[in-house]
């Protein structure tokens, strides 16, 4: 199966996650916690990240990153590899701490920063671990409305800006942003060609991005691709009927039956 193409530029948008090998965990005290925010801190300093959010799960972790460099993969790689190594020296153990890589998904700031900032805080509150986003101590909420400092890993201002110009306003106004999460739709209904979170003109940019020199082969089929349009989309554009049916084809979203009709393509589904 082909790897999940990675696109990376200056001043990227990323939400990460890493899960543990066969879902087991990849904490096991308060003290791994610790190290891992330690050293998210000092991943962020060399490769020059800023990170909006995090938080850290038993079994997985969900980081909102920012890179004002192109390189999301080596600070990954740094992160994820010498945390193994720590977990393993530190519990004595052997073997792959992450079920292969980190999944990372491209966002459009402008769009999804805070809907983001919001949707990572409360993942201990829908997985029923905690009542509330404050009470969750491995998360960036509690620095983000003032009840704790911040660790050194995480900026506040991208987020806080968006709420109000006084510090303490916007962080009210976060509060209730937050406290209305619970109500909203998930943001991955609207995730795009499995890599992609932003409008349709975000996913084009974003491919321009691609290096002139950047093999095709293992990219997968949907991720090349443009963003998904409905079949009524093309009903309208093309009134031929036999052309329509072309051009929702090319789009590699549907595939052609026999018998001439469309149907989406399931990989397309999301």
């Amino acid at each position: 199966m082909a790897r999940p193409l990675r696109i990376e530029f200056a001043g990227a948008l990323y939400h990460v996650t890493a899960r543990g090998n066969a879902r087991a965990p990849i904490y096991f005290s308060d003290e791994d916690r610790d190290a891992f925010l330690t050293l998210l801190a000092e991943v962020c300093n060399r490769f020059n990240w800023a990170c909006h959010a995090y938080c850290l799960m038993d079994n997985h972790y969900h980081l909102l990153i920012e890179t004002a460099d192109a390189n999301l993969s080596k600070g990954m790689r740094q992160l994820n590899g010498v945390f193994t190594q720590y977990i393993n020296r530190t519990h004595s153990r052997v073997g792959h701490l992450f079920q292969g890589r980190y999944k990372a998904i491209l966002v459009e700031k402008d769009s999804y920063l805070q809907e983001l900032s919001r949707y990572i805080v409360l993942n201990p509150v829908r997985a029923r671990m905690v009542y509330n986003a404050e009470e969750w101590p491995w998360s960036s909420y509690r620095a983000m409305v003032g009840l704790s400092e911040p660790r050194s890993c995480l900026t506040l201002e991208a987020v806080l800006s968006v709420f109000g110009l006084k510090q303490e306003k916007a962080q009210q106004v976060y509060r209730l942003f937050v406290d209305d999460g619970l109500n909203q739709l998930s943001p991955w209904e609207e995730l795009k060609n499995q890599v992609y979170l932003g409008s349709d003109a975000f996913v084009d940019e974003v491919q321009c991005q691609l290096k002139p020199d950047q093999s095709l082969e293992e990219i997968p089929r949907l991720q090349k691709s443009g963003p998904l349009k409905a079949l009524s989309y093309y009903a309208k554009k093309y009134p031929d009927r036999n052309e329509a049916m072309i051009k929702a084809y090319q789009s590699q979203h549907y595939t052609l039956r026999k018998d001439r009709t469309l149907r989406k393509d399931r990989t397309g589904t999301l």
